[in-house]
C-alpha cells in the first residue's frame, strides 16, 4: 500500500494532557502560596506540596507520549495497539458487525501505562461507530459490549477486517478517536486516546496466528499480538 507513513512528533507528553496539565498545576501554585503566605504553620504547606506534587507525577506520567516506530516488516502483522496487559484471548460470536465468530485479543491499561492508541495493521479505515453505555471496570467481560466504546474497522492491503475497540473503564470517561472514514492507516500512527484506566479489543479472522499469552505485557506499537493468514 505504498510506502508507509511515520508521524516524526518529537513529543514528550500528550496533547490530550495539556489542559488538565495547565489547570492542575495553576491550581497547585495557587494552593501553595496560600498556605505559605496566609498559614503560619507551615506543615500543611509541605503535606500539600508532598501529596499534590506525587499525584501530579502520576498524572505526568500518564499523559506521556514515547515516540515509537515499529521496527520490520507490516505485511499481514497485527501489533499491539495499547500498552498494558492481556487480558483475553478467545474465540467469540461477533454480532454487531461480522455475525461470525472472531478471535479476540483485549488489552487492558492501568493506570501507570500510556493511554496513546496505535493502528493495529496498516490499511484503510472503513468506518468508525461511537456508542454510549456504561462504565464497568475495564477488565470484565461485559465491559466489551456494555460500556462505552469506539469502534473502528479498518481493511488491510488483502482485504482482510480488523476491529479495533476502544472501551472505557470506570474510571475512564473520554475516549478520543483520530482514525477518520476512508482515510488510510499505518502502524506506527495513533489510532487515539483514552484517559485513564481503560482497555482495548482487537477482532482478527478465526485461523490467525496468536502471538501473545494470557498476562504478557504489550507495549503498543511494538508487541506483535497476531499475524493474519
Amino acid at each position: 500500500m505504498g510506502k508507509r507513513i511515520k508521524k516524526l512528533k518529537n513529543v514528550r507528553l500528550h496533547r490530550e494532557g495539556t489542559d488538565t496539565l495547565v489547570y492542575g498545576l495553576t491550581t497547585f501554585v495557587a494552593i501553595a502560596l496560600i498556605l505559605w503566605f496566609y498559614v503560619d504553620n507551615k506543615i500543611p504547606f509541605w503535606s500539600f506540596v508532598v501529596v499534590f506534587g506525587v499525584i501530579y507525577s502520576i498524572v505526568v506520567n500518564f499523559f506521556r507520549c514515547p515516540k515509537r516506530y515499529f521496527d520490520g516488516e507490516t505485511e499481514k502483522v497485527v501489533v499491539a495497539p495499547a500498552d498494558g496487559k492481556v487480558v483475553v484471548i478467545e474465540e467469540v460470536f461477533e454480532d454487531e458487525y461480522f455475525h461470525d465468530k472472531r478471535l479476540m485479543i483485549s488489552i487492558f491499561m492501568s493506570l501507570f501505562n500510556v493511554h496513546a492508541n496505535w493502528f493495529p495493521v496498516d490499511g484503510k479505515v472503513k468506518f468508525v461507530h461511537h456508542q454510549n453505555g456504561n462504565y464497568h471496570k475495564a477488565w470484565l467481560p461485559k465491559a466489551s459490549e456494555e460500556n462505552e466504546h469506539a469502534d473502528v474497522m479498518l481493511e488491510t492491503p488483502e482485504g482482510t477486517e480488523v476491529l479495533c475497540r476502544q472501551i472505557a473503564g470506570a474510571v475512564a470517561r473520554r475516549i478520543v478517536t483520530y482514525a477518520k472514514p476512508e482515510e488510510d492507516c499505518y502502524i506506527d500512527e495513533h489510532l487515539g486516546f483514552i484517559k485513564f484506566g481503560s482497555r482495548v479489543d482487537v477482532y482478527l479472522p478465526l485461523g490467525t496466528e496468536v502471538c501473545v499469552k494470557m498476562g504478557q505485557a504489550t507495549t503498543g506499537n511494538r508487541t506483535i499480538i497476531a499475524r493474519l493468514k
